[in-house]
């Protein structure tokens, strides 16, 4: 028989004798995985062998790294490679070509009243949680042109300071006004 499937008689019989040690192992690959398969579901979100790694060492468990990618491979887990933000990348790409020129130099005063006009928009915090504050200075005379309190961080807000500097002050404004 052994002569028939190619091996010899006495690989036939370490295999044969190796037999509960590969069941012991077998068991022990399984519950182990188990580990392996609760820390890569944890929190709802896949993870990596370095992940299920950092996961395990958190609550305890020391495997090494090689065997959780092992046991990865054996069970056919995998990790689903993350996709690049698109929005992200195209704000990247539009950023690196939409350099506009430093026109001010840091001359804030060097042009006159209404000329440079400085936004910002600064969170306040207060007892019942935080807003932000969405402000217009003239860089001359130092003076608030517009301002807006909203309880969340939207460009709405942000275009409502612009609305309010365009209507109080639109007509001491002209195409020169840099704002800043």
């Amino acid at each position: 028989m052994c002569r028939i499937a190619g091996v010899t008689r006495s690989g036939y019989y370490a295999w044969l004798d190796a037999a509960p040690a590969r069941q012991s192992r077998e068991k022990t690959d399984q519950r182990d995985f188990a580990n392996i398969l609760e820390a890569y579901r944890f929190r709802g979100r896949p993870k990596g062998a370095r992940g299920i790694h950092m996961r395990l060492l958190h609550t305890g468990i020391r495997m090494n790294l090689k065997k959780i990618r092992r046991l990865m491979g054996k069970y056919g887990l995998k990790c689903p490679v993350r996709k690049e933000n698109p929005y992200r990348q195209m704000a990247r790409q539009l950023r690196t070509s939409n350099v506009a020129p430093n026109l001010v130099q840091r001359n804030f005063h060097g042009f006159g009243p209404r000329k440079i006009l400085l936004t910002d928009i600064t969170y306040l915090f207060y007892k019942g949680g935080k807003c932000y504050l969405s402000t217009i200075l003239d860089a001359m005379t130092r003076e608030i042109l517009a301002y807006r309190l909203s309880p969340s961080l939207e460009v709405s807000f942000v275009l409502e300071t612009v609305d309010a500097l365009v209507r109080d002050y639109g007509s001491q404004l002209d195409n020169t006004t840099i704002v800043h």
